[in-house]
């Protein structure tokens, strides 16, 4: 049987005790059951609850269609923006060599575009892919979005005049909504091959829809073990209301404690460079969907060893106003030993014969005990290792524990009204069909 992540919250005990840490949780389980019942704020969008089980079906036209592009193509373009992108490549940035991109040996590319609108970005991405053997996966619901719509059209018309149009259809993947939608009618007019966006399932929850699941696969890692990770992780949580064996209940509670006793940020904190765009994902997760109504706590990032040469002064002395959450991965893949030096000169022959992982162990350690005596409260999420099952747990265990936690906190945690406000304004100054009146207000405001 495979280790589960843990939970540990010893480390904000000198903050909140583990009785109102249970007490909570305990009174968060009416939370669970009403994400079960479906019968909470933003209802309509609880799909992701039982994906594990429901994307089963698709597993395998997923794999086939990874292996159709991976055979047409050397590189494949993932063009999509916030759910529509992290989550694929936090899970391939986790699970990829750190450098991939330089190694001789054959593997299959995986670059994103359509997360934002940088023109020197997409003139790069051209530039690059005038010598790249590549096929397109876009994913967007509406195949309006700004960000991805207009890389797409650039992108399509490019592969169109390298391959020609036919040879293009062929390796175009549109993951879409199911009847309607700008990219649905462009997909069936080109005869893309296509995939589902569920309409009970949002952006920020869609990794184990097609929206993750094609690109992972794509980059040639196992989405049957992250679903099965999933899996897993959706039977230890997804039912338990034992508030004290319920990880997910345990850190929604222990954050919401936090923030009510004044820590208005959290921090993600790995020790390892490639949870970096799990970071990212984890950020859009809480960010869009607890930071609403005046509410919500500030869900930031830091890279370690990395940053604590940079903003761990702050988090060591600054405003008392964050928390972290460790992500403390167990066993690394790989195996460096350091060596021993005749001379010594940088002294650190004290360290000859330990594994890197050894020493970077202990300054997670180090850290955890200096932040706390900084007054500065940590949770602490134990992972065994980095492998597709436990990023599958990892990813099911923070999408239901940012349900409960939105709960918590009496707002909708599927819906984010604020996106739409720089869209308006952006339409209305680059004067789109029926913002014209908009547009002429806010380059007054301009002036």
């Amino acid at each position: 049987m495979k280790e589960n992540l843990s939970v540990d919250l010893k480390n904000i005990s000198g903050f909140i005790s583990s009785d109102e840490i249970i007490r909570l949780a305990g009174v968060s389980a009416k939370h669970l059951d009403s994400l079960n019942a479906g019968t909470g704020k933003g209802n309509d969008f609880l799909g992701w609850l039982t994906l594990p089980d429901d994307i089963l079906p698709q597993i395998s036209r997923i794999e086939k269609t990874a292996k159709h592009l991976r055979s047409v193509s050397d590189t494949t373009v993932v063009i999509g923006i916030g759910g529509s992108y992290l989550g694929s490549r936090a899970v391939i940035e986790a699970l990829s060599n750190s450098f991939s991109s330089l190694l001789k040996t054959k593997h299959h590319d995986i670059i994103f575009a359509g997360q934002n609108i940088c023109e020197d970005y997409l003139a790069d991405l051209l530039n690059l892919l005038d010598n790249k053997n590549y096929s397109i996966i876009v994913i967007s619901k509406s195949g309006t979005t700004t960000e991805p719509a207009l890389a797409f059209r650039i992108l399509k018309s490019h592969l169109e005049k390298k391959v020609g149009k036919p040879e293009a259809a062929e390796r175009i993947i549109a993951i879409t909504d199911e009847k309607r939608g700008a990219l649905r009618s462009l997909a069936e007019t080109n005869g893309y091959e296509t995939f589902v966006i569920p309409d009970n399932v949002g952006g920020r929850y869609s990794v184990l829809t097609p929206v993750g699941l094609l690109p992972i696969a794509v980059a040639g890692f196992d989405i049957s073990l992250l679903v099965k990770g999933a899996k897993s992780m959706e039977e230890i949580t997804g039912r338990n209301t034992k508030s004290s064996e319920n990880p997910a209940l345990l850190y929604a509670a222990a954050r919401n404690l936090l923030l009510q006793s004044g820590k208005s940020i959290e921090i993600m904190v790995g020790f390892t460079p490639k949870l970096h765009f799990f970071s990212e994902w984890w950020k859009q997760l809480y960010g869009e969907s607890e930071g609403k109504d005046g509410k919500g706590i500030f869900p930031a990032a830091v890279d370690m060893t990395t940053d604590l040469h940079s903003l761990g002064q702050y988090i060591q002395e600054g405003q008392r106003i964050l928390f972290e959450t460790f992500i403390s991965v167990k066993s690394t893949e790989a195996k460096v030993t350091i060596p021993s030096e005749k001379d010594d000169s940088d002294q650190l022959n004290y360290l000859a014969g330990k594994r890197l992982s050894e020493v970077n162990h202990n300054a997670e350690i180090g850290t955890t005990i200096a932040h706390n005596d900084g007054n500065v409260p940590i949770i602490t999420l134990h992972v065994p290792s980095l492998g597709e099952y436990h990023l599958g747990q990892m990813i099911y265990f923070f999408e239901i524990a940012c349900a409960i936690s939105g709960y918590i906190l009496d707002v909708n945690p599927f819906d984010q009204p604020g996106v739409e406000a720089y869209k308006k304004n952006m339409f209305a100054l680059l004067n789109k069909p029926g913002y014209e009146e908009a547009g002429k207000k806010l380059k007054e405001r301009l002036k």
